[in-house]
């Protein structure tokens, strides 16, 4: 079911959105956590004030709760705060509060004292209609420390399946596609987790189509390498796509993960 952020704009003293399904399971965002605590951990490790807010964590605070522990290894005084709309979904968050670690109600206007260097919302936006996105975006990211980076992604139940957009406060900067490998007969079956901002738009005239289709392609002429395994074939799709002229952000490190990053004007909504 979609649900409309009615509220995008904000009440006075009135948490901006709506309560969401919230259904999650531990370890769901382990590929996300992978990326944040990797490429990205410059943010952290920079950060005057360290920081992470885990926006919209669900019915339960597990993800939240490894989000720190993973943080933690970046930077050991990181400071994780779990927003959810719904109070008892706090309520019981409240037991394992713990030093670096609480949960709050609140909403996209991210009530917490400070500006934020990362900010995640997972499944989250995916219940809201494509229009209330810009709003929205805009809403979180004017919470971001300068160097701040918020994280609206996508994923299936247990994580196989992953995407995400990296905003940073001046805008989008790149989209994430994560996939366990066995777990997909081509790139594109990661269609169907499309952050909300372009899961309706891959149709044809639409940027992140053609990339999909041109991912799709890649993997089926790196076929061959197959028999050496699929961190061989996925390098070689990634590489191969590269050489096309797409915009990828990463290289074999993070491609060997089943992991590919492109710059967000090269997918955007046309």
């Amino acid at each position: 079911m979609v649900q409309k952020a009615e509220r995008v704009q904000g009440r006075r003293g009135k948490p901006v959105g709506n309560i969401t399904r919230g259904t999650t399971n531990p370890n769901r965002m382990r590929r996300l956590d992978r990326w944040l605590a990797g490429p990205q951990a410059w943010r952290l490790r920079s950060a005057v004030d360290p920081l992470v807010v885990d926006l919209g964590y669900g019915a339960s605070p597990a993800t939240a709760v490894e989000l720190f522990e993973r943080l933690q290894a970046v930077r050991p005084d990181v400071r994780v705060c779990g927003i959810e709309i719904e109070p008892e979904r706090v309520r019981i968050a409240k037991s394992l509060e713990r030093p670096g670690l609480s949960f709050h109600v609140g909403g996209f206007e991210v009530p917490v004292p400070g500006n934020p260097v990362l900010v995640r919302a997972f499944n989250v936006l995916r219940q809201y209609e494509e229009s209330d996105v810009a709003g929205i975006w805009a809403l979180v990211q004017s919470r971001l420390a300068p160097h701040g980076l918020f994280i609206d992604g996508t994923c299936d139940e247990i994580g196989r399946r992953v995407t995400w957009v990296a905003l940073d406060p001046d805008g989008p900067l790149s989209l994430s596609l994560s996939m366990r490998f066995g777990g997909f007969e081509l790139p594109s079956d990661v269609a169907e987790r499309l952050p909300k901002a372009l899961i309706h738009r891959n149709v044809p005239g639409e940027r992140i189509h053609t990339f999909l289709n041109a991912l799709d392609q890649a993997w089926l002429e790196a076929a061959p390498l197959a028999s050496f395994g699929n961190k061989q074939r996925w390098t070689a799709m990634c590489q191969s796509t590269r050489d096309a002229g797409w915009p990828l952000q990463d290289g074999p490190s993070r491609w060997r993960l089943g992991e590919l990053t492109v710059d967000w004007a090269a997918v955007a909504p046309a």
